[in-house]
């Protein structure tokens, strides 16, 4: 029986929907998380956090790392151990999640959003640079930038990585989408101070819920332990001498972290494969572009396209609608942060290339436990479309 004949998946028929990116889990998974169960090591401290830390660090090549309850966990601790503080700026892109952002907030520093190269998505270097001098001109203490790898293809680290160090600004890189992909042969989460993945369930991997960070800096990933675990001092009864918080991964999760780790590269491998046919499907159609789609290292977590609908005679919504009436889930690419209404009035940095990608961008079923069957069904699905056009 092959590999993708025995992953676990909402009980349905042929034509269930095809989802975006779900939880790809199995047999492996169960033993797992089984073992773990009967071992009586249920809560957040156990033998599958410990070796779940030490996999992880291995694999990206970092000297340290300690598991969370979420990747927004770990950026929030990540800023926390630098001494970001109320009055900071910290630089973010403004095409993300909220996530990246809302950790800034809650130090009480100030958000400052940069926008994005257009063909990648991914943070724009020479705006980053020009804001940087800007804000250091104006007086402002940067607490930190905090690049994010766009959809598991990581961003231009040679170019931001002086540009940072020449301003005084540490780097916390938000890998949360990037496990598993790499820039110039270093891997993801090991560039900058710190770098932060997550497990939640539509991830590379996923622990249910959950994140890690990772750094080679011994002290930084003890300060973070540390807080995570409601920065309780090591004696016998409860001593705090610092505000903590509730952050650290359970050993059942850990365990279920494990077994996916060990089958990280067999989803990479279909992940890319599923990019690899989107664009053969896509590459005689004048008009449309994968994003990213030079990064022969990203992890291809999810597949998006952009559509330049004067070009090509329809736009990226069309396409979605139509993928929606045969039961196949897609997603516009990241509202820029600078266009929401919890974000309004922020500082921003604009060129429009993320306004661009939001209007243009479509993302598509990318998820390893796609099977055979409905990979075909989205390739159908697509070249119908584009006869009709």
């Amino acid at each position: 029986m092959r590999e993708q004949d025995v992953r676990y998946r909402p009980a349905g028929g042929a034509d269930e929907p095809v989802l975006l990116s779900p939880p790809d889990v199995g047999p492996l998974e169960e033993s797992y998380l089984l073992r773990a169960l009967r071992s009586g090591w249920v809560a957040p401290v156990g033998p599958d956090v410990d070796a779940f830390e030490r996999e992880v660090a291995e694999r990206v090549g970092t000297a340290h790392a300690v598991a969370l309850c979420s990747g927004t966990a770990g950026l929030h601790l990540a800023l926390v151990a630098l001494g970001v503080r109320p009055g900071d700026v910290v630089l973010v892109p403004t095409l993300t999640f909220v996530a990246t952002a809302n950790a800034v907030v809650y130090t009480g520093a100030e958000p400052v959003f940069v926008d994005c190269e257009p063909d990648t998505g991914n943070l724009d270097p020479e705006l980053l640079d020009r804001t940087l001098r800007d804000l250091r001109r104006a007086g402002r203490r940067i607490g930190a930038v905090l690049p994010v790898d766009m959809f598991g293809s990581c961003a231009d680290y040679g170019r931001i990585l002086p540009i940072c160090a020449a301003a005084g600004a540490p780097v916390v890189e938000d890998a949360a989408e990037a496990l598993g992909a790499a820039r110039e042969g270093r891997a993801a989460g090991s560039f900058g101070r710190a770098g932060v993945f997550s497990f939640n369930g539509n991830k590379i991997i996923t622990t249910s819920g959950g994140g890690m960070l990772v750094s080679d800096d011994g002290d930084l990933v003890d300060r973070c332990r540390y807080l995570s675990t409601q920065a309780r001092q090591p004696v016998p009864h409860y001593e705090h001498t610092d505000t903590g918080y509730n952050y650290r991964l359970s050993n059942l999760l850990a365990a279920l972290g494990r077994a996916q780790l060990r089958r990280l590269d067999g989803m990479l491998t279909r992940r890319r494969a599923h990019r690899e046919r989107y664009a053969k499907l896509f590459a005689s159609v004048a008009g449309v572009r994968l994003l990213a789609d030079a990064d022969a290292s990203a992890n291809c977590w999810l597949t998006s396209i952009v559509v330049d609908q004067e070009t090509a005679g329809w736009g990226a919504a069309d396409l979605g609608r139509h993928l929606a009436a045969h039961r196949i889930e897609t997603r516009r690419v990241w509202k820029p942060l600078h266009l929401q209404p919890v974000f309004a009035g922020s500082r921003a940095a604009l060129s429009g290339a993320a306004e661009r990608l939001f209007a243009d961008g479509l993302t598509l079923p990318s998820g390893s436990g796609m099977s055979d069957q409905q990979a075909a069904r989205v390739a159908e699905a697509i070249d119908r479309f584009l006869e009709g056009r």
